[in-house]
């Protein structure tokens, strides 16, 4: 059974300086009709109804025992309506979402990822085709746009992941095309009492419903980063703040629609101005998994990071002349049947050998068969190339793979031009690249699809020749004294920041 925090993923919003913030930017006035699509614990109303006890509300909330507390609230309030309802499905909603909507003002604090079983989710792919209908946040946003009136205003709260994953495309599409943007507020999720996501920072939204779409794109919009406190929200303070100024044309422009915010003008130029791609000069692909680590996969030391939760690996067991072996991907039949195989961890340049994977005939057989086990693009196993984790804890880092096994926490790199191989190397390790991967996609996920969306520009031949060496030379170090002098890399950044401008 799916327990109600799952089910509804209702993250109540007890920040005043947030509550006060959004119903400001709704513009209340007397004769608005509000909607609020997820009435949680009815904050934003008691907000509302301090400043107008009489204004005309209708709530929508899904969880019953949510509701009995809104009851219990409201009841006083004639002019409040409170249903028990599925807001993405609910027939009254869609009639009047089909006639131009109804509402002047409407806020939430929509749930994020909500539970769907399987019903819910293939009507919700029905109704909303184009959305990512696993993210329940976006399919509130898209819904209750339609709900609003011509002219009229929404302000929300939800994660800044909309701003640039490729699943909300679509969203992204709608919010630029039926409304003018009027703000948007970015901060970390700690601001927001009981929540803290690893993965992404919060925003609000606030939008106003357009109906001519030139209107839309004709608009100029202020984005707001860089809080320090919650409290800034209460008293915007543009002297303290970062603020950035977008017409939106801009941001419709941009590839896949997306908000592309940096401090440096340079980097959204790289990107919307990029005649290649790194996903135009190399495959860019997902490593392979077990199925089963705990059983397939050994160390060489139980001092490695989590290595005291592994066997140890008999060294008389390892196969070091595997680079040779002709059929490799059926694996070993003798008694040397591991392989070394690099996993995920930001280590810059060279990987300490550590992790090894059983590879015997049996063991593979059972890993191109095992419905949990990921033998994919099995034609770059054991190929040289680059590989970038696929979630780094701060900056993007990558490590040569040297003719090995790499695995699904790694996204594999392989140049079509091998002689690129050292250049590529050295611009994933640098800032130039971690600037141009976060400004591109903000969260700590490093998922192929958005490797491939990094602007790549060639170096010229000298370029290359000098990265070549000093990158070898570091790689040498490395492998020889376990370190490399940092004075070196910063060279080979310097080098990379004037290739790319910026």
């Amino acid at each position: 059974m799916i327990n109600e925090a799952r089910k509804y993923q209702a993250f109540y919003t007890k920040s005043t300086p947030i509550v006060d913030y959004m119903v400001d930017r709704l513009l209340l006035s007397p004769t608005d009709k509000i909607f609020e699509p997820c009435g949680g614990d009815g904050v934003f109303i008691e907000a509302i109804l301090d400043a107008n006890e009489f204004a005309s509300i209708d709530i929508c909330e899904l969880n019953p025992a949510s509701v009995a507390v809104l009851q219990n609230k409201f009841s006083i309030f004639q002019n409040v309506s409170i249903r028990e309802c599925d807001t993405l499905l609910d027939n009254d909603l869609s009639f009047n979402s089909n006639f131009g909507g109804t509402y002047d003002k409407i806020i939430a604090n929509p749930p994020y990822g909500a539970w769907q079983d399987l019903e819910k989710r293939t009507v919700l792919k029905k109704m909303y085709p184009e959305l990512y209908a696993k993210e329940s946040y976006a399919l509130f946003l898209y819904r209750c746009i339609e709900l609003l009136k011509d002219g009229g205003i929404l302000s929300f709260i939800i994660p800044d992941t909309f701003l640039n994953l490729h699943m909300h495309k679509a969203i992204r599409k709608h919010i630029l095309t039926k409304t003018k943007i009027v703000e948007l507020a970015l901060f970390p999720s700690s601001f927001f009492p009981g929540v803290n996501f690893g993965y992404a920072n919060l925003s609000i939204i606030t939008l106003q419903k357009t109906s001519k779409q030139k209107d839309c794109l004709s608009n100029i919009f202020n984005v707001l980063t860089h809080f320090s406190t919650v409290e800034q929200l209460a008293n915007i303070n543009e002297a303290e703040l970062k603020v950035y100024s977008f017409p939106q044309q801009e941001i419709f422009s941009n590839p896949d629609y997306a908000f592309l915010i940096s401090d440096n003008s340079g980097i959204s130029k790289a990107i919307n101005n990029a005649v290649l791609k790194v996903g135009d000069i190399a495959n860019c692909v997902t490593g392979f998994y077990s199925g089963n680590d705990k059983i397939f996969l050994q160390v060489n030391s139980l001092d490695l990071k989590n290595g005291k939760s592994y066997a140890l690996v008999d060294p008389n067991k390892i196969n070091r002349e595997y680079k040779n072996t002709a059929n490799i991907l059926e694996g070993f039949e003798d008694e040397k049947y591991f392989i070394p195989i690099v996993k995920g961890g930001n280590t810059k340049y060279l990987k300490p050998e550590g992790w090894f994977m059983n590879w015997s005939r049996e063991a593979v057989l059972h890993y191109k068969k095992d419905k949990k086990a990921r033998f994919q693009n099995p034609q770059y196993y054991f190929r040289f190339g680059i590989g970038v984790p696929m979630i780094s804890s701060s900056s993007i880092t990558a490590s040569l793979i040297e003719n090995k096994l790499f695995d699904q926490s790694i996204v594999g790199i392989f140049p079509k031009d091998e002689s690129l191989t050292y250049y590529l190397l050295a611009f994933f390790n640098s800032p130039t690249c971690n600037k141009l991967i976060r400004t591109i996609n903000p969260s700590a996920n490093n998922p192929a699809n958005y490797i491939k969306k990094i602007p790549f520009i060639a170096p010229t031949d000298g370029q290359k020749r000098l990265i070549n060496s000093t990158v070898q030379r570091i790689l040498e170090d490395i492998a020889t004294q376990g370190q490399y002098d940092e004075d070196i890399e910063n060279g080979l950044n310097k080098i990379i920041e004037q290739i790319y401008g910026f």
